[in-house]
């Protein structure tokens, strides 16, 4: 089983020309019970099954299982997902010994735009570029599950 630490910001600056590479992701969930939820998603290419189970409540670090999966299969899975998906473009940006991946919204979630970054520990201190805005760590209004609503 592997842990899953991270915290969320909104972007409130331009960080395209930082990227080193982006890619187009659609996402939908089988499951949306409150403290787990079990998702699809496809990239260009690829596609994974994933477990996130929560470890604490109010805790950022999450149980995570994820599995990648013929792109096929993925396809068909996607049919059988509660209704509603997310549109986006990932892009990763380098920080530190770390990096942002940067989700920037499609369709019914123009607009938004928020980073995310996996830390070794909840207490990891990290570089926070000048693009960053505000943090919306442990918001339910911006976890993926919920924007699909």
């Amino acid at each position: 089983m592997a842990f899953e630490i991270e915290r969320k910001f909104l972007v409130k600056g331009e960080f395209r020309h930082l990227s080193t590479g982006s890619d187009n992701i659609v996402q939908a969930y089988l499951s949306l019970e409150p403290g787990k939820t079990i998702r699809i998603r496809l990239t260009d290419n690829r596609a994974f099954l994933t477990v996130k189970t929560q470890v604490i409540p109010n805790s950022i670090k999450r149980n995570e299982w994820e599995y990648e999966i013929p792109l096929e299969d993925a396809r068909e899975i996607l049919k059988l997902c509660v209704p509603g998906k997310i549109i986006k473009t990932r892009y990763i940006i380098p920080a530190g010994k770390r990096k942002f991946e940067v989700d920037v919204f499609h369709d019914k979630n123009e607009g938004l735009i928020i980073a995310e970054i996996e830390l070794g520990s909840e207490s990891e201190s990290f570089e926070k570029p000048d693009w960053l805005g505000e943090e919306v760590t442990g918001n339910p209004a911006y976890y993926n599950s919920n924007l699909i609503r």
